[in-house]
């Protein structure tokens, strides 16, 4: 029968069979006529083809609540608040047990647990081949997992990713991801088997470790717990989200949890902290390093905490002037690939400068990332703000939940343990019980055939007599009082078993099943016992598959960290030329060279520019930047940028900003932190022989456009500023070759913007060069404009008062007008500069000591460039003690003794 869907009135199109079409009259609609099928008990009523039948619009109709008050039907009344307050929580308490948290004594959600189990049962340990991944899922599903098949396959593959778990659980074939986000293959195309460690987890399965209940059909049968012979919670960790609640466990380092369940197996009321002397901490499989102990320490005892974990990197120097950051280990669940893009918005936001260019260098052997970095930045201050910018640094954070008889519970670091202890003195156990009814089972069959050989013949005779074995049982159970179990066991005896050999080995194996009895009752009936057997298991297992820590522990420094707490701390030289070009050097840079040598080229000069001067700073000191106009700005040291011996530097206006019109830098200090903290003085000593004196600590806090340092007059400028106490004696040596030597008790302290008072008496044409202090050592070293220098004790420089002309220092006629001149102990080196860029560095312990008037011996050789010096700096010899003073040798001193008056007793005891 076929219908004409064109035919609007429905006719049928064989009208031949008008029997059939009778028939079918009450189904279809004929001639535009209603026809209706099972109208029997219906009052037929007349209706309009163009009418809507509207029940609601029948005269005398009314509304009737339809709400029942009470069972009608089979249906009962019910509340609907009620009703829905007791789905939701079905529903949410199934999402908790039966989906989203772990097991705390296995570790193991349900659909991870019934993996394990499925391979498990299909015999798929790490000694056999691989299988399809599909089969696996397929397997599971159909028999254990109501559930999609995405949702046992993802499971699966994150039990084989080496990134996700610390130790895999699934050993995995083909494509399971990777840690750039990188999504596995389809189960057909990847094959699986349970790892190595995996079948610790299922080990005693077989022996009534554990309960097992139906699964969703009632045609298998599956275990609530896996026996798990290692803590695997805290081993593998956790994550989920349920109703309401959510798990966050980290994994940690197989070794230090096991020790951590041994310590609290032997001492039950161990201390969290003293667990924490076993368990230092989480141990990512992606590596990194992880600080902020007190949050560890919350997270431990309370269950709810936060760690910080930053990536492992190493910065490398390269020769050409450049470094490079290298990143090897990155957080834990981070995207690499997610990483490095973030990078590149940093980048285009300039939000980070100073990056050449960036790659991934990752391949099998580990994770690679290099970043480069250009010339004049500081690597360290970059890769601080990736960590502060970028996931390269972050936190994760603890949330211990987990069920414990199923419920879900908040765990504290001992509690944990405490479930897993217990879960394992369960096991075992069971486990022992399981052997001890085994082997009792064996020693009573054995027991039957000991009896059997023992009276061989007459078993025989008794089996030859009997029609069936029924009658052989009974009346060998009659004969010998043996059970039905021994009887049937002798009955059923090859004929084989009756050889010496045989004998001999069945008397040997009742006689260790019986020590096996005797040793499963001793474990059994001693919980001390039973301890040590659990310990010594667990200790196996560290042995089998334990490993050293990926993640680094430093508890010593701040998450939080500024620039320089990533600067390593560093003796720098940094130079200023004339026109405010500033750079800075390693001091390795200035090798040693003997007196008398023509240096090396440190700096690019230009016809323009010159060197002006040189100091030695740390990279973590204050830098105090003096300028003509009697300003004064503060910098860090690492903030100077990297030059090489070669470059010229940057301007300084790139560090302390735009300066005035005709303002110059002209000398930099460094200060130590713990100076402002005590009783220093900032010492400023201008060209023309002004002194001032202020307290250090008007100095700390300088904002980034500086501040007014010291009162200036007209046609002076700024020579020299230190920093000093009222205990030391100060030194100030004239182009006129005195010096003038002074307590620097004898100057009053006076506010930040005091102009001074006049430290030495000069002449139109002298100038100030350089000024030090009686702490710096006991000789002073002097220098001449032609290269000629010299030491000299500085007792033999008579003490003045301020304001006065001072004492000869040098042969000005023979080593040329004083260039430099300051306190030192003998033992410093010297770097000398000159004006065309060339540096020479030698040690004082080369240079002969002699009397106040002596020219020196040649220690620049300056003839051959016709250059003028132009700076100097000393240096600790990093070789001897910082406090080692040099001691004159016998022909020294009798050089010494030639300038000192002999009629003066004063002097001689000197």
């Amino acid at each position: 029968m076929f219908l004409d869907d064109e035919d609007k009135d429905f006719k049928l199109i064989d009208q031949n069979e008008e029997d059939k079409k009778n028939e079918l009259d009450d189904y279809y609609v004929v001639d535009d006529e209603i026809k209706r099928v099972f109208t029997d008990d219906i009052k037929e009523e007349e209706i309009e083809d163009d009418e809507e039948y509207i029940p609601q619009e029948k005269e005398g109709y009314t509304v009737q609540s339809r709400i029942l008050d009470s069972e009608e039907n089979g249906l009962k009344p019910a509340d609907l608040a009620t009703v829905m307050k007791n789905s939701f929580l079905e529903y949410a308490m199934s999402v908790i047990v039966a989906r989203a948290l772990p097991d705390a004594r296995d570790g193991l959600k349900p659909v991870h647990r019934r993996i394990l189990y499925g391979m498990s049962e299909l015999g798929m340990f790490h000694n056999v081949q691989h299988k399809k991944s599909a089969r696996i899922v397929g397997d599971v599903l159909g028999k254990y997992h109501p559930h999609g098949d995405s949702s046992v396959y993802e499971a699966m593959v994150r039990m084989a990713q080496d990134f996700s778990l610390r130790y895999p659980l699934i050993d995995g074939h083909g494509n399971f991801g990777s840690i750039d986000g990188d999504s596995a293959a389809a189960m057909r195309y990847t094959e699986a088997r349970m790892s190595k460690i995996a079948s610790a987890m299922v080990d005693g399965l077989k022996k009534n470790t554990v309960d097992f209940i139906d699964n969703y059909d009632g045609t298998e049968k599956e275990p609530v717990v896996l026996p798990a012979r290692f803590p695997n919670l805290l081993i593998s960790g956790s994550y989920g989200i349920a109703v309401g609640m959510a798990t966050s466990i980290p994994p940690h380092n197989l070794n230090e949890v096991i020790d951590g369940v041994c310590a609290l197996a032997k001492n039950p009321n161990i201390t969290i902290a003293e667990l924490m002397e076993h368990i230092q901490g989480p141990d990512f499989p992606t590596g990194g390093i992880i600080f902020d102990k007190e949050g560890l320490i919350k997270a431990y005892e309370t269950g709810v905490g936060r760690v910080t974990i930053r990536s492992k990197a190493n910065i490398q120097e390269l020769s050409n002037g450049k470094s490079r950051i290298i990143i090897t280990e990155i957080p834990y669940g981070k995207n690499k690939s997610n990483l490095i893009e973030s990078i590149s918005h940093l980048i285009k936001d300039k939000k980070i400068e100073g990056i050449s260019d960036f790659r991934d260098e990752s391949n099998r052997d580990g994770i690679r990332i290099v970043i480069e970095v250009k010339k004049n930045f500081v690597p360290e201050v970059i890769l601080n703000k990736l960590f502060k910018l970028t996931e390269f640094q972050t936190r994760f954070s603890f949330n211990m939940v987990a069920l414990v008889n199923n419920e879900p519970l908040k765990l504290n670091l001992k509690m944990a343990l405490e479930v897993y202890l217990n879960h394992q003195i369960n096991v075992v156990t069971r486990r022992l019980q399981f052997d001890l009814e085994k082997d009792l089972a064996r020693a009573h069959i054995l027991e039957g055939l000991k009896i059997c050989v023992e009276n061989i013949d007459r078993v025989i005779a008794i089996i030859k007599q009997s029609k069936t074995d029924a009658e052989a049982q009974a009346t060998l159970g009659k004969e010998f009082n043996l059970t039905e179990i021994q009887t049937k066991a002798i009955v059923d005896m090859r004929l084989g078993r009756l050889t010496g050999l045989a004998i001999e080995k069945m008397n040997e194996e009742l006689f260790q099943v019986h020590e096996r009895i005797a040793e499963y009752r001793r474990i059994l009936s001693n919980k001390d016992a039973l301890i040590e057997l659990i310990i010594k298991e667990l200790q196996e297992i560290k042995e089998a598959y334990g490993d050293k820590r990926k993640t680094e522990i430093n508890w010593d420094e701040v998450s939080d960290i500024n620039n320089e707490d990533l600067i390593p701390k560093k003796d720098v030289v940094i130079t200023i030329t004339t026109n405010g070009y500033l750079k800075r050097l390693d001091l390795d840079e200035y090798k040693e060279q003997g007196r008398g040598g023509i240096g090396v080229s440190t700096a690019k000069t230009y016809q323009d520019d010159d060197i002006q001067d040189i100091l030695v700073a740390n990279t973590h000191t204050d830098l105090l930047i003096f300028t003509t106009n009697a300003r004064v700005y503060r910098v860090r040291g690492y903030e100077i940028p990297v030059g090489t011996k070669q470059s010229k530097g940057i301007p300084i206006i790139n560090i302390i900003g735009a300066l005035a019109k005709d303002e110059k830098v002209i000398k930099i200090l460094s200060v130590d932190d713990r100076d402002y903290e005590k009783d220093k003085f900032l010492l400023t000593v201008t060209k023309n022989g002004i002194i001032k004196k202020s307290n250090l600590s008007h100095y700390k806090l300088i904002n980034k456009n500086g501040k007014m340092a010291f009162g200036l007059k007209e046609n002076d400028s700024l020579v020299d500023a230190l920093v000093a106490t009222n205990d030391e004696e100060i030194y100030i040596a004239a182009s006129n070759s005195k010096i003038c030597r002074f307590d620097i008790k004898d100057i009053n302290a006076m506010g930040r913007v005091a102009a001074g008072v006049i430290a030495i008496k000069l002449d139109e044409n002298d100038k100030v060069v350089s000024v030090s202090t009686s702490s710096e050592g006991k000789y002073i070293f002097s220098l001449g404009a032609n290269g000629f220098g010299k030491l000299t004790l500085a007792e033999n420089f008579r003490k003045t008062r301020r304001n006065s002309r001072g004492v000869i220092a040098l042969d000005d006629e023979k080593a040329g007008e004083m260039a430099y001149s300051a306190t030192v102990k003998g033992t410093e080196d010297i770097i000398v500069i000159t004006d065309d860029g060339i540096s020479i560095r030698f040690s004082l312990k080369q240079v002969s000591i002699t009397g106040r008037n002596a020219k020196g011996v040649k220690l620049v050789n300056l003839k051959k460039r016709n250059a003028s010096i132009v700076g100097v700096a000393k240096i600790i010899d990093q070789s001897d003690e910082t406090d080692k003073e040099r001691e004159m040798t016998a022909s020294e001193l009798i050089e010494v003794t030639s300038d000192i008056n002999l009629d003066n007793l004063e002097d001689l005891e000197k």
